[in-house]
């Protein structure tokens, strides 16, 4: 009986150290970061995030620095793994009813228009500083996100389901303020690609179309398209997310 009870205390403390490991290195980077960026370290810190990386096809090719890599493409990865969570919820789980959904979504909206107009009220008087009404409204889901993984399974599923709809919602949101109001230029050629994607990932999965790389190529001009356009192309994980393989009955 003892020897159990060992057996099933040590898979728990394996579970939870699984479980807490994303936050403790997303916790950990965080804190390297800062030191490096306050630190005589910074001139090399800054040096690799703006070290230039290029993908070249022919005459065709994506450059940028490392830091816009992440930003454009790591994100995009992540905004499809929380996606597929998501989706999971919408179809099987607590957010399988239209009701459940109203407060995340009411939550979301409050937490971007609440902070923009608390930020527009102090800066009402200084046009300068008003043109970043826009940041406090912007949730990160990936913080957000990760402390709830530290805490592990203290934290109620319920709550982490909530967290991850509001962030997000909120995230879309702030993608589309970026769209409309943060974007000089917007490229309706790139948009219309980016939405003939999204119109056959749909049909591919309405198909009953269960390969993955199908989804993942697809997927992948969309994060062009979307990259060129002028909208943030983190929204592409999202999109590719939506329309993975068993979403729709």
């Amino acid at each position: 009986m003892e020897h159990n009870s060992y057996n099933s205390l040590k898979d728990d403390q394996s579970f939870i150290s699984m479980e807490a490991l994303a936050g403790l290195l997303l916790m950990g980077a965080s804190v390297l970061a800062m030191v490096a960026a306050n630190s005589p370290l910074n001139e090399y810190y800054q040096g690799i995030l703006q070290l230039p990386f290029s993908v070249q096809l022919g005459e065709y090719g994506i450059a940028k620095p490392l830091l816009l890599w992440i930003n454009d493409g790591l994100m995009a990865v992540f905004f499809f793994m929380v996606g597929l969570e998501l989706k999971r919820e919408l179809l099987e789980g607590q957010l399988s009813k239209p009701a459940n959904i109203l407060l995340p979504a009411l939550g979301a909206i409050g937490g971007m228009l609440v902070p923009a107009a608390i930020y527009a009220a102090i800066n009402w008087q200084n046009p300068i500083a008003l043109k970043g009404w826009a940041i406090p409204a912007a949730t990160d889901i990936a913080f957000a996100l990760g402390i709830l993984a530290l805490l592990g399974p203290r934290v109620p599923l319920s709550l982490k389901i909530f967290l991850s709809s509001l962030a997000i919602i909120d995230d879309i949101g702030a993608i589309l303020i970026i769209a409309f109001f943060y974007t000089a230029k917007i490229s309706a050629t790139a948009l219309i690609i980016a939405a003939v994607c999204l119109v056959i990932l749909y049909a591919v999965n309405k198909s009953g179309v269960e390969s993955k790389s199908i989804y993942l190529s697809i997927g992948l001009v969309m994060w062009v398209a979307l990259l060129k356009s002028g909208v943030h192309a983190t929204l592409a994980g999202v999109l590719l997310a939506y329309c993975w393989p068993s979403l729709f009955p």
